[in-house]
Order: structure tokens, then C-alpha cells, then sequence
């Protein structure tokens, strides 16, 4: 089966997205951006997101040591500040959505590093990538190589 690429089948939906996801960047270091769209495409499986957010947190200088462990972060907490662990559980927590929501510890956590506005920032940039991933893997887009877009 054939899928679509968003941009072309729903170019409204596509661009407003895009607005969302410029929007929600304001405020927020670069590079934990990055570490919030790897983990949350790490859970939501979404090979093309991954590839694309690990070349660009690299292009911006992120460590090979600790994109490895990115995915075991609640095990190398020595690779990772507490804000960034923070940041991280809160991408678990949004992506995974536990039931009974987002325990009250880990919005405490964010809390204590992020002001009210970064912390909005932050829960905005992970439903974002959230929804790029679910396109993602809604549509069938895989990495090829020099992060051209393809469906299966």
C-alpha cells in the first residue's frame, strides 16, 4: 500500500505544525530539544524522527557517548544533568501518558530547574514531536540515507 507524505495530501495540516513546532523551540537550549525529540522517537519508534533528530544533535555537537545512552539514561546518570534527567522523565511521562497522568514527582522535578514559561515550552515541544512521530509512523516514513523522505 502506497502512503501519503503529509506536506503534499494535507499541506495546511502540515504547515501548521510547523508553526507549532517553531513556536515551541523559543526559550529552549538547542540541544535539549534535540534530547527530548531522540527519546520520544526512541519510545514512539519512529525510525525517520530518529535518524533526522540524532544527525542534528550531532551536527550541533552532542557526544556519540551520550546519544548511546540516551536510551538508558535512568541508568548513566553521570552523562546527564539533573535538569536534563528532569526533562527527560517528563518525555517519558508525556509520550507514555501513565495512568493517573503526569505524577506531580517529575513536573516537580522540571519545576525546580524551569521557570513556568520554559516548562510550558518544554510539555509544548514534546506533544509536537509527539505528533510528528505519530505521522511518521502513521505514513511510513523511513530514513534513507542524507535524511531523504520515502514511505515503505
Amino acid at each position: 500500500m502506497t502512503r501519503i507524505l503529509m506536506q503534499k495530501a494535507a499541506p495546511a495540516t502540515y504547515k501548521a505544525l510547523i508553526a507549532l513546532d517553531t513556536a515551541v523551540r523559543d526559550g529552549i537550549d538547542p540541544a535539549l530539544a534535540e534530547l527530548i525529540r531522540i527519546r520520544a522517537s526512541q519510545l514512539n519508534g519512529c525510525a525517520y524522527c530518529l535518524q533526522r533528530h540524532t544527525a542534528d544533535a550531532r551536527a550541533a555537537g552532542e557526544s556519540e557517548e551520550r546519544l548511546t545512552l540516551l536510551s538508558v539514561w535512568h541508568d548513566a546518570p553521570n552523562y546527564f544533568t539533573e535538569a536534563e534527567r528532569a526533562v527527560l522523565a517528563l518525555t517519558e511521562a508525556v509520550t507514555t501518558l501513565p495512568p493517573g497522568g503526569i505524577p506531580d514527582e517529575i513536573y516537580d522535578r522540571v519545576a525546580d530547574h524551569f521557570d513556568e514559561y520554559r516548562t510550558g515550552q518544554l510539555i509544548g515541544l514534546i506533544f509536537t514531536i509527539n505528533a510528528w512521530n505519530r505521522i511518521g509512523v502513521a505514513t511510513g516514513l523511513v530514513p534513507e540515507s542524507a535524511g531523504q523522505l520515502t514511505n515503505r
